[in-house]
């Protein structure tokens, strides 16, 4: 089954057209893998998300890097989807700054991008939110002595 996702309304301005594609068959090949690269690229879709049951072949995850620089892919196994992490009581929420914001931040506390906290790209929450290199989050905890604190995190490629 194929679905085509659009933007919501106040999506950061660098986000694009989304190709979204759930993949009923148990193994994930290099033909598999091309003709979803073939779809977003033709589609002239920013992002590709593919979901598929098991863990695409070494090989067919080759064919998603050879168009890394074109537009971004991502793969999520269908049992990682189950539970919407956001959701738990231990993950703190989690905003997406946007390149704006992130220039306002770092004047205010006179700091340079490399000088922030990083979060991994791989990071479960980082790959929920998609983030790339370069990216910043704001995270909203709660305290018990100070009510709620913000943080900051740089996304590492």
């Amino acid at each position: 089954m194929e679905v085509h996702a659009s933007l919501k309304p106040g999506a950061p301005p660098d986000c694009g057209p989304i190709w979204v594609e759930f993949l009923p068959e148990p193994s994930i090949g290099v033909k598999h893998a091309k003709l979803f690269v073939h779809r977003v690229k033709d589609g002239n879709y920013h992002t590709g998300i593919m979901v598929c049951i098991n863990a695409p072949t070494a090989a067919s995850l080759k064919s998603f890097a050879a168009v890394e620089k074109d537009c971004t892919v991502e793969i999520f196994l269908e049992e990682n989807l189950l539970v919407n992490i956001t959701k738990h009581e231990l993950v703190p929420k989690h905003v997406l700054l946007s390149k704006i914001e992130k220039k306002a931040l770092l004047q205010r506390y006179r700091l340079r991008e490399s000088q922030l906290p990083r979060i991994q790209k791989d990071d479960p929450v980082a790959r929920y939110f998609g983030l790339k290199k370069g990216n910043v989050v704001k995270i909203i905890r709660r305290s018990e002595t100070s009510g709620r604190y913000a943080s900051y995190r740089l996304c590492l490629g």
